[in-house]
This record gives structure tokens, C-alpha cells and sequence, in this order.
């Protein structure tokens, strides 16, 4: 019913979504910077891509197990490294983003410098749908249970809340695992989607990609990471395609945009508050003069 191009577009846009809310776990609610989230992506989409194509493995279970395997490598990197803080840790991950994008580079399984090719085409838009609202209830019901709000205690005051009994590392690590995992999908569904991967497509930049995703969201907001994914993976796209003169310059109009927007909005686009049908609801009636209260029809 879609044209190729936004079929491609949406397919991107889900994935992406996936991508912003593991790290949003990560970074907006626990506090947490971390700049190395693409590697989580590369080995999920390492890992169930060499699984499907030497051993034969169904998509499906590769897919889970390639997530799982990130999950288990968000736990080891973790451990260690979430006993730092700030700007230590944003390096400690940086570090690791690297170590393994060049660990992919020289490994002959992985292909190379010459990439992992020869992947079935097993991604579709059904599959991302599902995928992206499995990882937004999930994350939803973590961030409304007590995991989260010990994840929020420790982003607003990490001292304060280890001194009320909340074991700040376990939940970090908790959050880095989950994050890891949902990245680790995404990989996997990026991967059967482009049949190829490169270790160079899993960068410092494609890190700091799903960052600003975040940050432009609304740090702490569910719905902003979907918000800011959806942004910024639609915005180049646009440029180029309703303003075809500066086509050539998209990117630098994208980044500019990206300036003015945190210029009048730093907080992001929903900043810490989440998209509701009662607040839209209450907004429209309190726009049409009408006085409401939640849970009453005055």
C-alpha cells in the first residue's frame, strides 16, 4: 500500500525506536551516560547474523539469541565499569564501542574489514512493529514498577539513594543489561533487513546518533525517545526530499536544526512528561473553556 521508500523509512524508524528506548532506560533514567549503545546493536546483529547463515538457525530464535548475547555482554561490561560515574563512565564505554568495533574488523567469522554478507532478508514491517511494541511495554511497566523508581532515585541523587538501601549497582547493571538486550534486537533486525553488515557502520557516530535521539526527545520520557527516533530518522529524509536545491547540504541543515531546537527547547521535545489520551483530553476541554478534573466528568 507504501512505496518502497517509506517502507524502507518506517522499517528504519522502528528500529531506531528500539534503539532509543534501550538507551533511554540507560542514560534518562538511571542516569547513566553511556557512548558505546551501537556496540550492544553490532553484536546482536553480529551474532544472529552468523548464526542464521553458518549454523542455519531460524531467524526468529537467532534474532533472541543475538539479543541474549548482548544482554550478557551488557552484564560483563557493566559490572566493572558501572562503579564509575559521569564522564569516567561515558569514556569507559566509549572504549569498549571501539574495542569491539575493531575486535569485528579483524575477526574472520564476522568477515572483516569486508563485512558479513549473504544474510536473508527476514526483517519486515510486521516483525519491527511487533518488536517495537514488545520493547515499549516492557520498558513502560519497568520504569512504573519499583525497579524504576529506584532507577529514577539513583538518577536524581545516587548518594541519597545508596544511603536508603537501594543497591545503586545492581540496578545500573539492571539497566544496562535490559537497555543491551532491546539494542541487541535491533541489531539483529537491522542486520536481515540490509543483508550486510560493517563494522564501520557501528561507530562513535551511530552512538552518538541514538543519543541525540534521546536527548532531543525529552531525557527520562518513554514517548520522547519514540518522539526524537522518529524525529531524526524522518528529518534528513525530508530535507532532501521537499527541498531538493539544498539536498547536497542536508546534513548541515540538520544539524542546525538540531541547534535551534535545543536553543528553545533544551529539555527536548516532551522533556521529562509523557504523551496520555487524559491529558490530551483534559487540554482540548480546558481549551474549549470547560473546567476539568481528573476522574470527573465536570
Amino acid at each position: 500500500m507504501i512505496s518502497a521508500y517509506y517502507y524502507n523509512l518506517l522499517i528504519l524508524i522502528g528500529i531506531n525506536i528500539i534503539l532509543a528506548l534501550g538507551l533511554n532506560l540507560i542514560t534518562g533514567y538511571t542516569g547513566q551516560l553511556s557512548l558505546g549503545h551501537a556496540a550492544f546493536m553490532s553484536v546482536g546483529g553480529y551474532a544472529s547474523g552468523i548464526l542464521t547463515v553458518k549454523t542455519g538457525i531460524p531467524f526468529l530464535p537467532a534474532l533472541v539469541i543475538g539479543a541474549l548475547v548482548a544482554a550478557a555482554l551488557g552484564f560483563l561490561v557493566g559490572l566493572p565499569t558501572l562503579r564509575l560515574r559521569g564522564d569516567y563512565l561515558a569514556i569507559a564505554t566509549l572504549g569498549f564501542g571501539e574495542i569491539l568495533r575493531v575486535t569485528f574488523l579483524n575477526l574472520e567469522i564476522t568477515g572483516g574489514p569486508f563485512g558479513l554478507r549473504g544474510l536473508a532478508k527476514e526483517t519486515n514491517g510486521l516483525i519491527v512493529f511487533i518488536a517495537t511494541v514488545i520493547a515499549l511495554v516492557v520498558i513502560w511497566s519497568l520504569i512504573n514498577s519499583r525497579v524504576g523508581r529506584a532507577m529514577i532515585a539513583i538518577r536524581e541523587d545516587e548518594v541519597a539513594a545508596e544511603a536508603m538501601g537501594i543497591n545503586t549497582t545492581r540496578y545500573k547493571v539492571l539497566a544496562f543489561v535490559v537497555g543491551a538486550f532491546f539494542a541487541g534486537i535491533a541489531g539483529g533486525l537491522y542486520a536481515h533487513w540490509f543483508r550486510y553488515l560493517n563494522p564501520a557502520s557501528f561507530g562513535f557516530m551511530k552512538s552518538i546518533e541514538i543519543l541525540c535521539m534521546v536527548v532531543l526527545g525529552g531525557l527520562g520520557s518513554t514517548t520522547g525517545a519514540v518522539v526524537g527516533a522518529a524525529t531524526l530518522t524522518y528529518a534528513p529524509e525530508f530535507l532532501r526530499s521537499f527541498f531538493p536545491v539544498i539536498s547536497e547540504y542536508r546534513m548541515l541543515f540538520y544539524g542546525a536544526l538540531l541547534v535551534v531546537l535545543m536553543l528553545l527547547r533544551p529539555q527536548g521535545i516532551m522533556g521529562t512528561s509523557e504523551f496520555s489520551p487524559l491529558k490530551v483530553y483534559h487540554w482540548i476541554r480546558s481549551r474549549q473553556g470547560v473546567k476539568t478534573t481528573v476522574g470527573s466528568d465536570s
